[in-house]
């Protein structure tokens, strides 16, 4: 269970935002708080990859094969 405690015009505001979605304030609140969540959590496994295993290294960008006449207008790989 959890109880917030809010003011009348950021209740509107959510109100209005929940409705635009078509889901009621508790819903849109719930929601949002989960999101936010997993995006945290994701970011913590990342930087805790990364400690493991040093930093990803940069991926090169795609070649360009010369192609036949050499002119560099070949296709990407």
């Amino acid at each position: 269970m959890l109880s917030l405690r809010m003011d009348g015009e950021l209740l509107d505001r959510l109100r209005e935002h929940a409705a635009r979605r078509g889901m009621s304030v508790q819903d849109y609140v719930v929601r949002t708080l989960v999101r936010d969540d997993f995006d945290e959590r994701f970011k913590a496994a990342v930087d805790e990859t990364e400690k493991f295993y040093g930093p990803v290294p940069e991926l090169p960008g795609p070649r360009e094969d010369p192609g036949p006449s050499g002119t560099g207008r070949g296709k990407a790989t």
